[in-house]
């Protein structure tokens, strides 16, 4: 039998704190008076009362394109109170990305954060968006599509807490159907992994469109209690004064970040950090030399984790009381199961395989998308990652590759097939192939080979700049390569490998 006193939506952990400590500081957003949980919570049934009487239905989809900010936060509680589901993007991906997402989705609303983003802004000047109410802190804006979808009903309605967009390997954005269940569980495990208190004070410039900034830092700092540093960028002075003032306690992000900071310190033995006590990454696989020089500098362990978007929060967590010297990702977290595929079968402790994944926040589904759902979710409840590793003696786990063609860039997915599209739209090229490579901070650089058509001097500048029109900043190649012929197989398919064993042979003539 359920337990009732359990929460069953997401909004209902903010609302538990209001209600208990509505004094405590929730939020230190950017240029604003800190926000605490009881101002935060009467926000939130402002936005709600907002929504519907503008139109917005239970099960309908409300699109907030923006960056971090107490309005992005707010509406995401507000749709759960209403019943309908946020659908939460970067506002920096492009007009044409937006919009896509927008086609896909079907929004009763579209709420633009231009009061913090200016990229957030020429999107609501784009579709003629109209201003917001007074309650929201800023000059945000939003959108009523003419035709706005129709609401989800039964079950699935109820149950899915937001979308999170991703795109997919066929290029085309796959919404990925996140549960209350799911966000509510790992905001438990995550905290408890964490041992947070309503002490703590955490950072908070990962997108919270990413199921990162979504899960690992909103809901966990929210259902312990504790505080957030909101950013809208991640900005090096900004976190370095936010480690003395108000005093970090936890400090998460991708490896670029911390790539960065120790760039900006080089010459402190030690970053000036009173308060803090847990460092993590995620969103990458871990560096072993950046995990070293981190260690260093900050005098505290390197966490790290492995999670997907196709699941609510990381599926394994480093163990805070047993820091590991090597690149193990940690053991399952409470709830989860995991079982190492190869040719159909289990493989052997130690052996290599697809990773597949059994717990409470696997995915939906994706939005509208039975074909991709039924490769994704397997019989027995499993979810086939797509990635690739293996489980020692201890069940730490390890990555050893991904079999999904993807690109790690900022701790974003870059799916290749999507910037080629763009590119092979381009006149005079008649395909591409784009692969990643590998780059000094941890990163990877996305590298974009060309085959143009028979007799065309393709203008690599003007390439350019038809691509960064068409995609988000950080899916943009780092430089294009013309080719003479695309490698395929004989049924046509394009070969990637000696692609990439190219650019290996040209760093290592370097």
């Amino acid at each position: 039998m359920q337990n009732e006193s359990l929460p069953q939506f997401i909004h209902e952990v903010p609302a538990r704190q209001a209600a208990e400590r509505p004094e405590a500081i929730c939020l230190y957003p950017e240029n604003t008076a800190p926000m605490c949980y009881g101002d935060l919570w009467q926000a939130t049934g402002q936005a709600r009362d907002w929504l519907a009487g503008a139109g917005v239905q239970r099960g309908q989809r409300v699109m907030i394109v923006g960056e971090n900010c107490p309005e992005m936060i707010v509406l995401l509680f507000a749709c759960s109170l209403l019943g309908a589901w946020p659908v939460s993007v970067n506002a920096r991906l492009s007009l044409r990305e937006i919009e896509t997402i927008a086609h896909h989705c079907e929004p009763a609303l579209m709420f633009f954060t231009s009061g913090i983003s200016a990229s957030a802004a020429r999107h609501a000047q784009a579709l003629a968006a109209k201003d917001c109410p007074a309650f929201f802190t800023g000059a945000n804006h939003y959108f009523v599509p003419e035709r706005p979808g129709k609401p989800e009903s039964g079950d699935i309605a109820r149950r899915v807490a937001t979308l999170v967009y991703t795109s997919g390997t066929t290029g085309a954005p796959k919404g990925v159907m996140v549960s209350h269940r799911g966000l509510l569980h790992f905001a438990g495990v995550s905290s408890a992994s964490r041992r947070m208190t309503g002490q703590d004070i955490a950072y908070a410039a990962l997108p919270l469109s990413h199921i990162f900034g979504l899960a690992t830092v909103l809901m966990a700092t929210f259902h312990a209690g504790a505080s957030l540093v909101l950013r809208a960028r991640f900005e090096v002075d900004d976190v370095l004064r936010s480690l003395t003032r108000p005093g970090l306690s936890i400090l998460q992000g991708v490896p670029t970040m911390f790539v960065r900071l120790l760039s900006a310190t080089a010459d402190q033995k030690k970053i000036t950090a009173p308060s803090l006590r847990y460092v993590y990454t995620g969103g990458a696989a871990m560096d072993l030399a950046l995990k070293g020089r981190v260690e260093k500098r900050f005098g505290l362990p390197l966490h790290h984790g492995y999670g997907i978007t196709e699941y609510a929060g990381s599926m394994f967590i480093t163990d805070i009381d047993h820091p590991r010297n090597d690149a193990g990702v940690g053991k399952a977290v409470a709830g989860v199961e995991i079982d190492i595929r190869h040719d159909g079968g289990t493989v052997e402790q130690g052996e290599k395989g697809g990773i597949h994944i059994k717990g409470p926040g696997i995915m939906l589904g994706y939005y509208r998308n039975p074909e991709q759902t039924a490769k994704a979710l397997l019989p027995g409840g499993w979810l086939d990652t797509g990635d690739i590793g293996y489980l020692d003696r201890d069940g730490v786990l390890f990555l050893t590759g991904r079999s999904k063609d993807i690109i790690i860039r900022s701790g974003f997915n870059v799916y290749p097939q999507e910037v080629e599209a763009v590119i092979n739209a381009y006149e005079g090229i008649r395909i591409s192939a784009v692969v990643g490579q590998a780059a000094e901070d941890g990163n990877e650089e996305v590298i974009a080979f060309y085959e143009p058509e028979t007799g065309v001097q393709v203008d690599e500048a003007a390439l350019m700049q038809h691509v960064s029109s068409a995609v988000a900043p950080y899916k943009r190649p780092a430089r294009f390569i013309r080719i003479d012929c695309i490698p395929t197989t004989m049924s046509g398919k394009i070969q990637k490998e000696p692609l990439r064993e190219q650019l290996r042979r040209e760093s290592a003539s370097c």
